[in-house]
């Protein structure tokens, strides 16, 4: 009987030592960490315009391009300081004096941000033309009113008429 007894518990402590080890609850934590940037977006809607004077510009001696008929850019951007759109005129040798060449905005600008309001002559440095000081998340588009002043001062060599180029550029800058 001893030697039943001593095989019980020789198994019972064998089971013991085979059953699975208890395990403490724990608990840990993890950072999961988005490294957003800022990015700003501009799109050129019109790429060229023509100035096509009448007599009764050449009266006036100005001929423009504005509202609807201005030149449009879009422009986006996810950064809550908002984005500037800058604009420039960096020809090498510009056809039309960068002094009869003028831009203005009548886009308004975002939150607490400025615009270009009244006809400014362009300049080969950037110009701050639109800014906005919010998000501004679907595309906004800013359209530029251009002007060109003095017109006598642009010949018509033939009958066809003479035409004469300056190439904006525009950028955008988070603010």
């Amino acid at each position: 009987m001893k030697r039943s007894v001593a095989s019980f518990c020789l198994c019972l402590v064998s089971l013991v030592a085979i059953a699975p080890l208890a395990h403490a609850a724990t608990s840990g934590t993890s950072n999961v960490i988005l490294a957003a940037k800022a990015n700003v977006k501009i799109q050129i809607t019109d790429a060229s315009i023509t100035l096509d004077p009448t007599a009764t510009d050449y009266a006036n001696d100005f001929v423009e391009a504005a509202g609807a008929s201005g030149l449009r850019v879009m422009v986006q951007t996810n950064s809550t300081t908002g984005v500037a759109l800058l604009v420039r005129c960096d020809d090498a040798a510009p056809q039309i004096a960068l002094a009869d060449l003028l831009v203005k905005t009548a886009t308004a600008p975002g939150g607490s941000g400025t615009s270009i309001s009244s006809y400014t002559a362009l300049t080969a440095s950037d110009q701050t033309l639109w800014t906005t000081t919010t998000t501004q998340k679907p595309w906004l588009t800013v359209t530029s009113d251009i002007r060109v002043q003095n017109l006598g001062n642009y010949d018509a060599a033939t009958g066809s008429g003479t035409d004469y180029t300056n190439t904006l550029t525009y950028s955008v800058l988070v603010q």
